[in-house]
């Protein structure tokens, strides 16, 4: 099959029915679903579970799409092309629903918006059907663990919770289930927010703004406009919750307009959650509450900005202060982001797979005070690795370079520190190992993604876990040869 066929799979016409009539009194007859991934995929059940009549069209060959992906457009009676997006194909669709991944600024789009198709985004899409208070995350770095951290104490509260948007479960999951639910919490990326349409949250977090996604958004002051499209809609009954440390979160926030409340967090003194040490001190309705994050996975110095965030946000929606204090005790950093994976002979290994972008790894540097060895790199996306030069250079001692951007990162940071280059994870970790001396860390934080050498992010990770075991393994056996225990 070409790149521009179509295949019809299954039996279903052209139907009429209404999509939320009830709600919105808003007809969709046939919705084209650009991009068959996660939401995608969420997407297409929802909406062929409400009558409507959908078809797919993704740039992947036939040859390339999973037999999961074939049988599920089957079960589903989807038309579908791929090998590309053809206005011939999707013309047929009264709306547009393009996934995440998929470029605001298509051509396809742009000539689907001129013979009036709306295009929309999944939050967008989504808007008139959410009726349940939304607590919305954002930054270029934490996302997930504030999320998931904000989830954990709403539960631990007592309210049913939605937990889902970029973290990894579509906003058509909660459409599908809608009476179960109190709160919704939602992860958003730059990529959902630039297309969320009239989405409003009642919460708004944004956690901090460096460079990322420059290859999909061009500038800085286009992947700060996408990301601060989630105060869109506020109004005065609504909070925005804002990162008091990161200037540039503070100069974007200075004027919302939309007579929101603002809430700050970090360590200034007007930060209404500030950071002291391992305590955060909350000023609240005129009284102070102490959290103590000591002992816990969150007593770290990326840990105190993530745990104010999320108190402002749970406090805000009336959680009570035990309550809060027993969820940050118990809560689980999830994997690949500051985890402890090894250590041997005084050395520690840390898997912080999770950084993709020169943010992460600027925090998670912060957590050290330096004799750090350094694995990065990975599949360029755009960034300025120049912003690593001044922290690379005070807690770095060596840089191990791996992936397409190790030319491109060994030139910009040229000078600040001794740099070495390997051709795998497991020579990465080696090497590491035999520079490394008691005391030392060895950290993964590669600042790139993970696409040209792995699956994701996660198997990026676990290679290098798998690395560090065989490394301590090795010097199991070489101690107990020579006489250690």
């Amino acid at each position: 099959m070409d790149a521009q066929t179509k295949t019809a799979v299954g039996g279903h016409g052209r139907s009429s029915s209404v999509l939320g009539a009830s709600d919105t009194g808003a007809s969709l007859l046939c919705v084209a679903v650009m991009g068959l991934g996660v939401s995608g995929r969420a997407a297409v059940r929802y909406l062929v579970a409400q009558g409507v009549t959908v078809s797919v069209s993704d740039a992947r060959n036939v040859q390339q799409l999973p037999p999961a992906d074939l049988a599920f457009l089957a079960e589903h009676g989807v038309e579908y092309e791929c090998g590309g997006h053809t206005l011939t194909f999707l013309r047929k669709a009264d709306k547009i629903l393009v996934s995440p991944g998929i470029r605001q600024d298509l051509e396809i789009l742009t000539q689907l918006r001129a013979i009036g198709i709306q295009v929309l985004g999944e939050l967008a899409m989504a808007a008139s059907f959410v009726h349940k208070p939304v607590v919305a995350i954002t930054g270029t770095n934490g996302k997930t663990t504030v999320t998931a951290l904000i989830g954990e104490l709403l539960q631990r509260a007592g309210k049913k919770v939605f937990v889902g948007g970029n973290i990894g479960t579509s906003l058509f999951d909660y459409l599908s289930n809608p009476d179960d639910v109190d709160v919704l919490v939602l992860e958003l990326s730059s990529f959902q927010l630039e297309a969320a349409g009239a989405f409003k949250a009642d919460v708004a977090i944004l956690l901090n703004v460096t460079p990322d996604h420059l290859d999909r958004h061009g500038t800085m002051a286009g992947y700060a406009a996408a990301k601060m499209k989630i105060f869109s809609g506020q109004g005065v009954k609504d909070t925005a919750i804002v990162n008091g440390d990161d200037t540039f979160c503070r100069e974007l926030t200075a004027g919302l307009g939309g007579g929101q409340q603002l809430l700050l967090f970090g360590h200034d003194r007007d930060c209404q959650a500030q950071i002291a040490g391992d305590c955060i001190h909350l000023q609240w309705q005129g009284k102070q509450e102490r959290y103590d994050l000591a002992g816990s996975m969150l007593a770290t110095a990326t840990g105190g900005l993530n745990s104010a965030a999320a108190i402002l946000a749970v406090r805000t929606l009336g959680c009570q202060p035990e309550v809060i204090a027993q969820g940050l005790a118990s809560f689980k950093v999830a994997a690949h982001r500051m985890a402890l994976v090894g250590e041997s002979a005084g050395v520690l290994y840390f898997d912080d797979s999770k950084a993709t972008n020169t943010g992460a790894v600027l925090s998670a540097l912060e957590n050290f005070s330096g004799n750090v060895i350094l694995i990065a790199g990975g599949r360029d996306k755009g960034d300025d690795y120049s912003l690593l030069r001044e922290s690379v250079g005070r807690k770095v001692r060596c840089l191990i370079l791996i992936g397409e951007a190790s030319e491109l990162i060994a030139h910009v940071l040229a000078g600040v520190t001794e740099m070495r280059k390997a051709e795998s994870m497991e020579e990465a970790v080696m090497l590491a190992a035999a520079i490394a001396g008691a005391g030392d860390t060895v950290l993964l934080s590669p600042a790139c993604a993970s696409f040209d050498m792995f699956e994701n992010y996660g198997h990026r990770g676990k290679v290098f876990a798998a690395a560090v075991q065989k490394v301590i393994e090795k010097a199991e056996r070489v101690g107990c040869k020579s006489g250690g225990i």
